[in-house]
């Protein structure tokens, strides 16, 4: 299973990038809308085209002044994100037509020599053909019209975008066995200087950890293999680590990127915050971004024995006020460096991905169902009260549980945590996020009454 492949968004201000980037990710946004306190960054996104997925970077406009060329006044955090992607989407004003500034911007791109995708957005009731030659003069080949804002030609250009990627051949391994995977895939995710590789090196430092070999995995992400208690681990690094003789070195450069390539490639994602400093605005959208993936999560405070009680206290409400859409997760409070607190830390990660790959027979959870719309109906609607009739899962890793029955799209919020909260109980899932979907069936008079 490799890393999800990178797709940034560039062009010069107002030609419609976010637009598209919204158009793009918005299946996803759905999901996680009902979350309260979720901190929504919106430059990065997954989008879904088909079967394929890929993390989409937003890189917001860059205005070059005439004295300074584009690529000093280009945002440092752009050019990261051109960098870092396996794919540019550059695009253009169909109705402005071609600037200086796309010029800029096609010669850096075509220096780059990175597979570039060009779009011409707001072409909506144009005609073809006459008005899209000026934008041959960028050198970046044909332009595809589309209109963000009507969806018009998305699907294609994401299509084309997709295809400029070579996607790695699904591993066979994981093809053979979709139930819950042998090797636990992990990742420890945090800001810069929270310690991740301490952390990571005090694991590792561990004799009982057993690192094994395994065969290059694809998109060049970092991982460590190794072994505790019988089970297989690999860790996915999000910290830039070197092995240098036994220990690692962090080289921390912190990338949104490959953080959330880690976290979109992981089973389960250990958030490490810093008990010193609280949950920050960066912690926030790292957190957003686990929930958002679906990963199972666990949270885990460092450097807690360099905080006094009245610290502690605070970082234990920041977390509740900050994270709220986390209440799933288990906390441990620990520090890295004295070893204090590592061991309930592995009991969480086993048990959230033991909860992750829950397997829910539909007989048990039809009968859950019943017994909790027997102990407390869902409100009726005007005329419609909803009736929930079975329930079955539909996915795990997160695990996602699908409710079938009439007039659904009524059930409230509240229901919907109030089922969720029973499922949690009855199937013990502690860590993974759990999604509840609605399906009303389509014949509106079946099991009329």
């Amino acid at each position: 299973m490799g890393m999800k492949p990178v797709v940034a968004l560039i062009g010069r201000p107002n030609v419609g990038k976010s637009t598209l980037f919204n158009r793009l990710t918005q299946s996803r946004d759905a999901i996680v809308a009902d979350f309260a306190g979720l901190t929504r960054d919106r430059h990065y996104g997954t989008a879904r085209v088909g079967s394929r997925e890929v993390i989409v970077v937003d890189t917001g406009g860059f205005e070059p002044t005439a004295e300074t060329g584009i690529i000093k006044e280009m945002a440092q955090q752009t050019r990261q994100a051109v960098a870092e992607a396996d794919v540019v989407v550059f695009v253009v004003d169909a109705r402005g037509g071609v600037t200086g500034q796309d010029h800029d911007i096609g010669n850096y791109l075509r220096r780059l020599g990175k597979p570039v995708v060009l779009v011409a957005n707001k072409a909506e009731g144009m005609l073809q053909g006459v008005q899209w030659a000026e934008f041959f003069e960028l050198g970046l080949g044909e332009v595809l019209p589309i209109s963000a804002a009507h969806g018009q030609g998305v699907r294609s250009m994401a299509d084309a975008a997709l295809d400029l990627l070579d996607w790695p051949e699904d591993d066979a391994e994981e093809a053979a066995d979709p139930d819950a995977p042998k090797t636990i895939r992990l990742a420890v995710a945090g800001r810069p200087n929270v310690g991740k590789s301490t952390l990571i090196n005090t694991w590792l430092g561990e004799e009982r950890l057993i690192a094994f070999d395994m065969p290059g995995t694809t998109r060049d992400a970092i991982t460590v293999p190794f072994e505790r208690g019988g089970q297989k681990f690999e860790l996915i690094d999000t910290a830039g680590l070197r092995r240098k003789g036994k220990v690692f070195e962090a080289i921390e450069k912190f990338s949104v990127v490959k953080t959330l390539q880690a976290i979109e490639s992981a089973n389960v994602v250990v958030l490490l915050l810093d008990a010193t400093q609280g949950v920050t605005d960066q912690d926030a959208h790292i957190a957003g971004f686990i929930l958002e993936s679906g990963r199972a999560v666990v949270l885990a405070v460092n450097k807690w024995d360099a905080v006094d009680e009245y610290q502690r206290t605070l970082v234990q409400r920041s977390i509740e006020t900050r994270l709220p859409f986390l209440k799933f997760a288990a906390i441990h409070f620990i520090s890295a460096t004295k070893r204090q607190g590592l061991a309930p830390v592995w009991k969480a990660i086993a048990q959230a991905h033991k909860s992750a790959f829950c397997k829910m027979p539909t007989p048990a959870l039809t009968r859950l169902l019943l017994e909790a719309v027997k102990f407390q109906q869902p409100k009726r609607s005007g005329m419609f009260r909803p009736k929930l009739r079975y329930m079955h899962q539909g996915g795990m890793n997160p695990p996602v549980v699908v409710v079938h029955g009439n007039s659904l799209e009524h059930v409230s919020d509240s229901y919907k945590r109030y089922l969720e909260g029973r499922i949690r109980h009855a199937f013990d899932l502690v860590g993974t996020p759990l999604r509840v979907e609605m399906k009303t069936s389509s014949n509106p008079f079946a099991g009329d009454d």
